[in-house]
């Protein structure tokens, strides 16, 4: 059973003068390229994605990890908003347990901050209702400390309980991007978009770049190519307004930075989510379980720097998540020295005014149509199949017509049942086959010995590595440990207990000597240390 694309094979097809002819081509391999790519592929289109980074590389792989309606939204009046995003929810808790998997959480209230209880309560009976559930209720303060203990009381009026779901987004693109290619599509990461094809005022198609940062010498004759097609979407996120200003120079995207703290669960163990509001700014924090670890997050900020460099979170965000912690927890405070790791993302908001908080930005997408150049960004990750709905549409005119089908799940259901793959273990069954889909009883069959065993507080485990490496595209280290697994994020030091297996690992399927591999080590430590540690020189 194979896995994604075939980099290698492909790039040297079209070296070759073959597969340069596409009806739509994806740029950007996020979870909205990711969703374009999908709809493409079930409607019969010869479709392409190409992503210059990693699979999932930017915002899609640094989110919250949440799947929500957005409870702020609808308290804003954004009725259209929450109901799609409910509904999605509820789509993808459906089409994808283990993957998508609902959470309870848990809204605070203390004495003199808006809103109260009864308030809460409204909004959550909406909330509900548009999803088509009654899960909520209200939470005393002693319920409230057997979840969540050490919490402090002073003041405390107790707190709302409802549902919404997690999800690990970047496994989701994956998922995703696995259902596209068993549909037909192809999708390259590590290839860039050295520019757009534009005759008579139109665009036609794309100038790849072959050599773009990665390990393999498959393309080393091959320089640039040209790829046509009809549709060019361009689905780079918070990097939209780059391409699109090669057809129109507007400027449409506001980069909103959103940071995470990970600190080991033993020093604050949770099985719920609780939010709070955080005392200098009353914005909405969380403490959540992820990953045998507990997240603190997230911020709100305008993102100022490079783009083409991962996002980082600042020490004023290291200090203002931290104090919103102790104010909640102060009898068991924590500091620097307790994380594991961070992380931060970028949204690509639809904002024009840097002035406005950004935390009262709409968080919608919008589509416009540019002489062939579909551009989509903005939105949120819950309700990526609408908005690859949406810019399908804006570029139907463009389109042969769509193959007919009837069946329009993102997610084919596997072949397999969770006590025929793991009879002793069916929820980590129901993990595995949300993650792969039916590929985790090859994962579970090609497994060596101690392979399965999960790996510290985690759920990951080596059979995971090894099937990455071998059919998911992996082109450096980073792309194993930080985003096909979350070994980087989740175990100490980066991964460091893990590096004499992989090594061993990498180099019986990829052939990686030791200077390659230690090449890839060192890499990799110099992006952990830059981009998801604690920064440099505390204030």
């Amino acid at each position: 059973m194979t896995g994604v694309t075939d980099r290698k094979k492909l790039l040297a097809a079209m070296a070759n003068g073959q597969s340069l002819e596409w009806d739509v081509i994806v740029i950007g391999g996020g979870i909205t390229g990711a969703g374009v790519l999908r709809e493409a592929s079930r409607r019969g289109y010869r479709a392409l994605l190409l992503e210059q980074q990693d699979f999932s590389w930017g915002t899609s792989s640094r989110s919250s990890k949440m799947v929500h309606g957005g409870l702020r939204y609808l308290a804003a009046g954004d009725l259209k908003l929450t109901k799609e995003s409910v509904r999605e929810r509820q789509r993808l808790l459906k089409e994808a347990p283990g993957l998508v998997d609902r959470i309870a959480f848990y809204f605070t209230f203390r004495k003199g901050l808006f809103p109260g209880r009864w308030a809460m309560a409204v909004i959550l009976a909406i909330y509900d209702f548009l999803a088509g559930i009654r899960d909520h209720s209200y939470c005393s303060n002693s319920q409230l400390v057997e979840r969540f203990p050490g919490l402090e009381q002073t003041n405390l009026k107790g707190a709302s309980r409802y549902t919404d779901a997690m999800v690990d987004d970047s496994r989701l693109v994956m998922r995703v991007l696995q259902e596209s290619i068993d549909d037909g599509a192809k999708a390259l990461n590590y290839t860039k978009v050295a520019k757009l094809l534009i005759e008579n005022d139109k665009v036609s198609g794309v100038v790849i770049d072959a050599l773009h940062n990665a390990t393999d010498d498959a393309t080393n004759n091959a320089g640039t190519i040209e790829l046509r097609a009809p549709v060019v979407v361009n689905a780079t996120g918070a990097w939209a307004d780059r391409l699109r200003n090669q057809v129109n120079s507007e400027q449409r995207i506001r980069p909103l930075r959103g940071s995470h703290i990970i600190f080991p669960s033993v020093l604050c163990p949770v099985t719920e989510v609780m939010t709070f509001l955080h005392q200098d700014d009353r914005r909405g924090v969380y403490i959540y379980p992820w990953e045998g670890t507990t997240v603190l997050g997230t911020t709100d900020l305008d993102h100022s720097d490079d783009l083409d460099c991962e996002a980082s979170i600042s020490n004023p965000e290291v200090d203002y998540l931290l104090a919103g912690f102790n104010r909640q927890f102060p009898n068991n405070p924590l500091s620097r020295a307790d994380i594991l790791s961070t992380w931060a993302g970028v949204r690509p908001v639809i904002g024009a005014e840097r002035g406005k908080n950004p935390s009262k930005e709409r968080r919608d997408h919008a589509v416009w149509s540019d002489n062939g150049l579909i551009t989509v960004s903005g939105g949120k990750l819950t309700t990526f199949r609408l908005i690859a709905l949406d810019a399908l549409n804006a570029a139907a005119p463009s389109l042969p017509n769509p193959a007919p089908f009837t069946d329009d799940r993102v997610f084919v259901a596997p072949a397999i049942s969770t006590t025929e793959l793991l009879p002793n273990n069916p929820q980590w069954a129901q993990r595995l086959l949300g993650r792969y889909g039916s590929r985790a009883q090859a994962i579970i069959a090609q497994s060596g010995a101690g392979e399965l065993a999960w790996l510290g507080e985690t759920q990951f485990c080596l059979a995971e590595c090894r099937w990455a490496i071998q059919h998911e595209a992996v082109e450096h280290l980073d792309d194993l440990l930080l985003r096909r697994t979350r070994l980087g994020l989740c175990l100490p030091n980066g991964g460091k207990p893990v590096y004499p297996a992989l090594q061993v690992m990498f180099a019986s399927e990829r052939g990686w000597d030791n200077s390659c591999w230690q090449a890839e080590v060192a890499r990799y430590e110099a992006i952990w240390n830059r981009y998801y540690s604690l920064p440099k020189n505390p204030q």
